[in-house]
């Protein structure tokens, strides 16, 4: 059995210029991270690898949830691969997970993270929204054998917000 929690980057600002690659978090980003952290303290996860993009928005959002789910931070990888917005590379990503991995937390982009969630998930999901959680669960042994699983929870700012 395999767990994947993906997230999406927390929101981020477009008032600096920079590239894209090192757009910051906005106040609302910073905001929601803590809000769906919080809330993926509620459920009993073990995570055993962090994969992050390493564009500045997703690497700050992973590095918010690390700390506030008192993670190690020696778990968190940077990925430069996993900066994709069509889904191949996210695939690819998990799909060479080492198999000492059995709960994995990737943070990335949209539109990879709604393709990846829909065609491995099995409930349908219109558009996963920045800083949203998506809790897959396989019943597979191999990263490598990845195909079809349940999609056990999600955690969206909106829905946690009073």
């Amino acid at each position: 059995m395999r767990k994947l929690i993906i997230v999406r980057h927390a929101k981020s600002s477009w008032e600096n210029d920079v590239i894209d690659h090192k757009r910051p978090l906005d106040p609302r980003g910073y905001k929601d991270a803590q809000l769906v952290s919080d809330a993926l303290k509620q459920l009993v996860i073990n995570i055993d690898c962090i994969i992050t993009s390493d564009a500045t928005r997703a690497k700050t959002t992973a590095e918010l949830f690390v700390a506030n789910l008192n993670m190690n931070i020696n778990l968190l990888k940077f990925e430069h691969e996993l900066y994709d917005f069509s889904g191949d590379k996210l695939l690819n990503t998990i799909k060479s997970t080492s198999n000492d991995c059995t709960q994995l937390m990737i943070f990335g982009h949209n539109h990879a993270i709604t393709w990846f969630v829909n065609k491995f998930g099995d409930k349908y999901i219109d558009n996963v929204p920045t800083c949203g959680v998506v809790i897959i669960e396989f019943d597979i042994t191999n990263w490598s054998h990845l195909k079809k699983g349940k999609t056990t929870a999600t955690l969206f700012p909106k829905d946690l917000k009073n």
